[in-house]
This record gives structure tokens, sequence and C-alpha cells, in this order.
């Protein structure tokens, strides 16, 4: 079964900074365009940023722009979210996902949750002084 991972999550004051990780553990995500999503109690699920299979290409909802940024490290099999900037708005429940990408197409979607195949378990990220 094909699972994500991810980790990194926490408490962290406003204006700090974290790092989210997102890990294949049981295959390659060289054919994956990886997203990350956010749902904060009580709101629907958001999505944040994507990356495409290669790297070429990279998506971000108009609330991160600026803040946010994400990559990807094929040798360790692992996309990184890097958070800066944090707001308490940004405190959420945050998960990756995953969409196959088998032909050339180097593209991703990140406000399109229903395009994602597979998800991870999600961590918890709160911004609070």
């Amino acid at each position: 079964q094909l699972q994500l991972v991810e980790s990194g999550g926490g408490l962290v004051q406003p204006g700090g900074s974290l790092r989210l990780s997102c890990a294949g553990s049981t295959f390659t995500l060289d054919y994956y365009a990886i997203g990350w999503f956010r749902q904060a109690p009580g709101k629907e699920r958001e999505g944040v940023l994507c990356i495409s299979k290669r790297g070429g290409s990279t998506n971000y909802a108009a609330s991160v722009k600026g803040r946010f940024t994400i990559s990807r490290d094929k040798a360790k099999n692992t996309v990184y979210l890097q958070m800066n900037s944090l707001k308490a708005e940004d405190t959420a429940v945050y998960y990756c996902a995953a969409e196959p990408y088998y032909s050339d197409s180097d593209w991703c979607y990140e406000d399109a949750p229903e395009r994602y195949d597979y998800w991870g378990q999600g961590t918890q990220v709160t911004v609070s002084s």
C-alpha cells in the first residue's frame, strides 16, 4: 500500500518558521505531483501549494505566496514545505498528497484535492504566542 508520512509539525510563535516533510515510505515519489493541503477546525480543506513531479512547476495559494515554499529532494524521496512568517491563521492540520503523472506533463494543481490519490495522516501546526 502506498504511504505518505508527514512530519515536522508543532507549536510556533507568530512570525516563526517550520519545515514540514512528506516522505514516500513505500514508493518513489518520482512519478507524482505532491500537494500540501490544510484544514483548520470548522473550516473546509484548503489547497496550499504543490510541486510537479520533476519540480518544474509550483503553484501557490494566494494566502501563502511569499511566505511558503515547496521543494523536493529526490535522493531522500521527500518533499518539503518551508513555512516562514507564520500567522495565527496558518494554524491547521497539514496534509500532503500525491497525484500520479505517468505522462510527460510536468504540472500540478494546488486547489484540486480530488486529483490526488494518496494522502498522509496529517501533522498539526499551531501558531500561537
